[in-house]
């Protein structure tokens, strides 16, 4: 019954008469407009110099007009970064540009690739790591702003240059390991299993998941960052005591070194149902108590008990499953390719890119509702840490986290419901009735410094 259903709607949108690019283009600058109204207005928020009532008692002055002066920089720089994105994404598409870095490879399958590696997936892997490489160099301006003048100056960036460059090309090089395997078995399992090819697809990304969070804490993350086990002591025993007790299968308990990048702090953890590990930043163990440590755990491991991981992940694979049936509809359509200019080739990965371009919209509402689902998840969280007895603990660390990151004080509604994942901080600690009964011993020492300009992950 899919199947007849998404044959229909492939017939319906294979139609000349469909102005694709112009469809594209007015997608695009709709969700530009969108979510640039709804920074606008949060810029508003961030030019108040009144503190939230639910602060004022925990947030000096100071702290607060600094926050405020690194919202409306990191409001700037999204929006010119935003608008540099849109100019570049019209651009490709009025010139038809992709089309031409597919000819550039075209060359070289003729020339040098062996014949029974001179296909369409040779030549579609080969477009895309061009095209990555390029998309990533159009970017480095940006990401060197981000980094080195936006977050050098609010204090948050502890990389070298050599360190950025070192990142980009790791970047690079797994995107070449990882993409060639995964990305050849998609195109493949495309090309040979027909009409019916989602079903096939969507089980080979869960596998690939599933692989992924195997793979991810042991091959992956060492290469970026130095993880090593948390030193024994009160902490280590205490984290433990708690795994235990709320029978959490904790195999290992490791700190990382974020701050070699960053003075963001956070926690987390990773791995398969029965074999989790911990992984808290440095940053985050130089700015809190040990017991403050426990309770942003105690609000992780509330995550795990409730199985809200499990959850998000059945919500998006049911998406996945989703996209993959409505590209169907689309892997052939003629239409769609014609009008981006591949008149005489429809490479299944460019139809792919073609399909996203075209439903890519769609995913604002997604993600609307996936903001909503999520910051239920935290108030229960944070609800949970509470039930264990971590309420001032909780509070103290949520306010110390919002002053060393300098994190918004306060929204606007229209832009928190749209962009955040979690709720703000006023609403946290309403939520958990905290009456400052206990104050935050905590002095941000960057708050001293001159204001020069003006996700959360807990």
């Amino acid at each position: 019954m899919i199947q007849d259903i998404l044959a229909k709607l492939a017939a319906a949108v294979d139609q000349d008469w469909i102005p694709w690019k112009n469809v594209v283009i007015g997608f695009s600058v709709g969700v530009f407009a969108l979510e640039n109204w709804l920074l606008w207005r949060q810029y508003n928020v961030y030019k108040r110099t009144t503190r939230p009532k639910a602060l004022a008692a925990e947030v000096d002055q100071k702290t607060y007009d600094k926050s405020q002066a690194y919202g409306r920089a990191k409001a700037k720089f999204q929006f010119w970064s935003s608008l540099f994105g849109l100019a570049v994404k019209l651009y490709i598409i009025h010139y038809n540009i992709w089309p031409r870095i597919w000819s550039l490879v075209t060359p070289y399958m003729v020339e040098y690739a062996p014949a029974r590696f001179s296909g369409e997936i040779t030549h579609s892997l080969l477009f895309f790591f061009l095209f990555n490489i390029i998309d990533t160099v159009i970017e480095l301006p940006l990401s060197y702003y981000h980094n080195f003048v936006l977050e050098e100056e609010f204090g948050f960036n502890k990389m070298t240059l050599g360190l950025w460059v070192m990142d980009k090309i790791k970047g690079q090089a797994l995107t070449v390991a990882l993409g060639t395997p995964i990305g050849a078995a998609v195109l493949a399992i495309i090309k040979k299993t027909g009409p019916s090819f989602f079903y096939y697809l969507w089980v080979f990304t869960l596998f690939v998941s599933l692989v992924g969070v195997t793979i991810y804490p042991i091959l992956i993350v060492p290469l970026f960052n130095k993880l090593e086990p948390l030193k024994p002591g009160p902490l280590k025993d205490s984290v433990e005591a708690l795994a235990a007790r709320l029978k959490f299968p904790l195999a290992e308990l490791h700190v990382i070194d974020g701050s070699k990048r960053s003075s963001h702090s956070n926690a987390y953890f990773t791995g398969l149902p029965w074999k989790k590990k911990i992984v808290i930043y440095d940053t985050l163990l130089e700015q809190s108590s040990d017991k403050e440590v426990e309770a942003v755990l105690a609000h992780e491991l509330g995550h795990w008990d409730m199985s809200h991981t499990t959850k998000l992940l059945s919500i998006s694979q049911f998406h996945v499953f989703y996209i993959f049936a409505l590209f169907s509809a689309f892997v052939n359509n003629k239409s769609l390719y014609n009008a981006f200019g591949f008149y005489k080739e429809q490479p299944v990965l460019i139809g792919f890119m073609l399909f996203n371009e075209v439903f890519g919209p769609s995913d604002s509402i997604i993600k609307l509702f996936m903001n909503i689902m999520t910051r239920k998840f935290e108030f229960e969280a944070d609800n949970f840490a509470l039930k264990l007895g971590y309420k001032a603990e909780l509070a103290q660390a949520l306010i110390k986290l919002q002053i060393k990151n300098l994190s918004s004080m306060d929204a606007d509604f229209f832009y928190s419901s749209y962009h955040y994942s979690h709720p703000i901080l006023t609403e946290r600690l309403k939520a958990i009735d905290w009456k400052g009964e206990k104050k935050a011993e905590f002095k941000n020492q960057d708050s001293e410094k001159p204001i020069k300009a003006a996700d959360r992950e807990l």
